[in-house]
This record gives C-alpha cells, sequence and structure tokens, in this order.
C-alpha cells in the first residue's frame, strides 16, 4: 500500500479519531466491521465508557491469529475496576445481517468499503443502516483526489485489493443517498492533511462520514421489526469477559482480600498501643472456644468490629457498599472468622504480622485499587500507541 509519510502513522489518525468521537459520546455498544488484526479493537478496550466490543472480519484466520492483543493483563485481574467489558470476535460478511449486531451505540468502517464491490457497498449500506441501524457510524475510505500526491501514483489504485477509490464528491452521493434512505444526518471530515496550501484543493489523504441517526437512542424501537426472524449468519470466534467488581465472586474475594489485609493492618496498630487508648475503639481480645473440636483448646484473638472497619478503610466501604451488605459478604467465606454475632472480625493473635513498609503499594496484598481508580489506567495505555 502507497502512503506518502505522516506524523502520526495515517492508521494511527483514523484510530484516533474513532477514539476521540468514543470519547467525546461515550458509547457503551460498539462494532468495529473489518476488524482484521484487531489494533482498533486493542485500543478501543481501554476505553472504560464501552461495555461490549465486537469485531467482525470475513477472514476468521487473521483475527485468530491477532485476537490475543484483546486478552486482559494482569493487573486487570489484581485490580479489577467496577467498570465492565465483554468482547466478542466473529466470522462474517458485512454484507449479510446477524440479529447480534442490531442496536449498537456505534459502528465503525475504516478503510472497508472499498474493498467491496459496488454491489456489494449497497448490501453494506443496507445491512449497516438499515438492519443494524446503530445511533452512529464513522465510515472512513481513501479519497483518490489526494493520490496524485503519492509518488508513482498518478493513476490506479493505492492497494491491490481496491474495487473503487472515491473522490469527495463521489463519497459525499453516497453518503447523503445513505442518510435520505435510511434516516441518518452525516459530517464529512478526514485525517491526513495535504501539504501547506494544497488542502482545499484535494481534501484529506482518508476521507470520513461520521453518521448520526435520526432521533438517536429513542429512535431505535420503532425501527424494531418484533415478527421477523433472528438471523445469526455470522461465527463466534471468541468471547471474553473481563474481570469486574460487579461479578460477586470477584467482588467477594476482592473484599474478603482487603478486609484481612486491613484487620491485620489494624491489629498490629492496636496490639502496640497503649490498654486504655485500646479500650476507647473497643473490646480488643476476646477469647472463644473452639466448639466441639477433637481437642478443646483456647485461641485468643483480636476483635476488629465490621463498622471500625467500614470508618477506617474507603476501599472496605466502597467495595461493600453498606454495613449489612459488608456482613454478608462475609458471613460464608471460610477464609473469614467473624464474631458469634458477626459484629466483627477475628484475627488469630498470633498471626503473622504484616511487613511495616509498602503496605498501601503492595497490590497483592490489598488485591484492589482505589475505588475511584478504573484498572484502564495510564500505566496500561503504554502497551499501545504512545501518541493515543
Amino acid at each position: 500500500q502507497m502512503e506518502p509519510m505522516f506524523s502520526p502513522a495515517l492508521h494511527r489518525q483514523r484510530h484516533q479519531f474513532v477514539i476521540d468521537f468514543v470519547s467525546r459520546n461515550k458509547p457503551r455498544k460498539v462494532v468495529d466491521l473489518g476488524c482484521s488484526e484487531c489494533s482498533l479493537l486493542s485500543k478501543l478496550r481501554f476505553r472504560r465508557e464501552i461495555e461490549l466490543l465486537v469485531g467482525v472480519d470475513i477472514n476468521g484466520a487473521k483475527v485468530k491469529k491477532h485476537m490475543h492483543r484483546l486478552a486482559p493483563i494482569s493487573t486487570e485481574y489484581l485490580q479489577p475496576s467496577f467498570d465492565q467489558l465483554h468482547i466478542e470476535l466473529y466470522q462474517g460478511s458485512v454484507t449479510q445481517k446477524d440479529t447480534r449486531l442490531r442496536g449498537f451505540d456505534l459502528v465503525t468502517s475504516i478503510e472497508l468499503i472499498e474493498h467491496l464491490t459496488l454491489a456489494d457497498v449497497e448490501c453494506f449500506s443496507e445491512v449497516v443502516f438499515g438492519y443494524m441501524t446503530p445511533v452512529a457510524a464513522i465510515v472512513s475510505t481513501p479519497n483518490s483526489e489526494f493520490n496524485p500526491l503519492f509518488p508513482g501514483l498518478a493513476s490506479g489504485f493505492r492497494h491491490r485489493d481496491h474495487k473503487f477509490e472515491w473522490t469527495r464528491a463521489e463519497f459525499r452521493s453516497w453518503a447523503l443517498k445513505v442518510c435520505l434512505k435510511f434516516g441518518y444526518e452525516v459530517e464529512f471530515s478526514g485525517v491526513g492533511e495535504a501539504p501547506s496550501g494544497q488542502q482545499e484543493q484535494v481534501g484529506f489523504c482518508s476521507q470520513i462520514g461520521v453518521f448520526h441517526r435520526l432521533g438517536g437512542r429513542d429512535g431505535f424501537s420503532m425501527l424494531l421489526d418484533e415478527d421477523s426472524e433472528d438471523v445469526f449468519s455470522y461465527t463466534l470466534l471468541h468471547s471474553i469477559n473481563y474481570p469486574s467488581l460487579r461479578d460477586n465472586n470477584i467482588l467477594q474475594r476482592v473484599l474478603v482480600s482487603e478486609v484481612l489485609y486491613q484487620a491485620e493492618k489494624l491489629k498490629r496498630t492496636w496490639t502496640v498501643e497503649e490498654t486504655d487508648v485500646r479500650n476507647d475503639i473497643c473490646t480488643l481480645y476476646q477469647t472463644e472456644r473452639q466448639g466441639e473440636a477433637c481437642f478443646s483448646k483456647q485461641h485468643v484473638y483480636v476483635s476488629i468490629p465490621l463498622a471500625v472497619l467500614w470508618a477506617c478503610s474507603p476501599k472496605v466501604s466502597a467495595l461493600s457498599g453498606s454495613l449489612n451488605n459488608l456482613r454478608h459478604l462475609l458471613l460464608d467465606d471460610p477464609r473469614v472468622k467473624l464474631s458469634t454475632d458477626g459484629s466483627a472480625v477475628l484475627v488469630n493473635y498470633e498471626e503473622q504480622d504484616i511487613e511495616e513498609e509498602g503496605d498501601d503499594n503492595n497490590v497483592e496484598d490489598s488485591g484492589h485499587a482505589e475505588a475511584s481508580q478504573h484498572s484502564h489506567s495510564t500505566v496500561l495505555e503504554e502497551d499501545w500507541e504512545t501518541n493515543v
């Protein structure tokens, strides 16, 4: 493929255009048609507003080869957030309908339609705008008026698989017909600026149409035909559920780890303070006899009231939501020993103390970052393109 040098690279500019749109409009359900090597999806997965991210490509082998880019990384398991993300990858043609892709907030089609015959472009228009009916769609395609600026490309196409490359007027004509037929409006834009003084004459290297459905989200239910049969023409290649604190099992695991961690910290603090200071907070020591054990033996515990854990740890309160929820989530967990009335966590007095230094920064001990933070942090973003 022949492209002049752009900085950032042209494909990165196209992807950044989509990411900027997502940042402004915060779509929850996004599908990328022609996802190929999953490069755009691998960036979009860091956008915490997205809850369902789908990729479709006719080349299933290529998708399978690159889908590892979408796997959660270790930090997202160690520090799950309240965000939820589900990713699905399909093999299928954009000229065929599939019920599972209806009603999305955003459909992207980046440098795809030029690989279709003009007859298939008509099918694409019907499938995307007439059947899928997204709230918004972003379609990019080469602008043939820019081609003379490529060295050695006075005629012909930029890629051997392109079936056509439209001028700005041709792209505009197609887009306006789509809007008129299916109830959309369109804004024209692009990426890849021409050299100084030539922008107006040749336009952007990649021209982009941003389509918005008239009526927005409210109009979708009116478009559904309740009598129509479900169609499943795509093959599901892969499905990924990212770890989320909305999963009760994950929430309980992280909460229990945090409770035990904070209880050990409080135990260490209280057991080195003066007795009269301790008694102002709560009764620290209580003796419980093991019930019906083989050997009758007394254990000394430090009793940490749940109310104190709740008040002292913003993480514990954020994770559990309420004091009642905290008690309920701890009741059946074998790692936690509660007092008889369930109002306190009992920590073995002889248990090994946690390390004094680095407590707050030990990810594996706490199992959870600050509740106000999201696992999709700027640290993770370094794994992909630095300019995005």
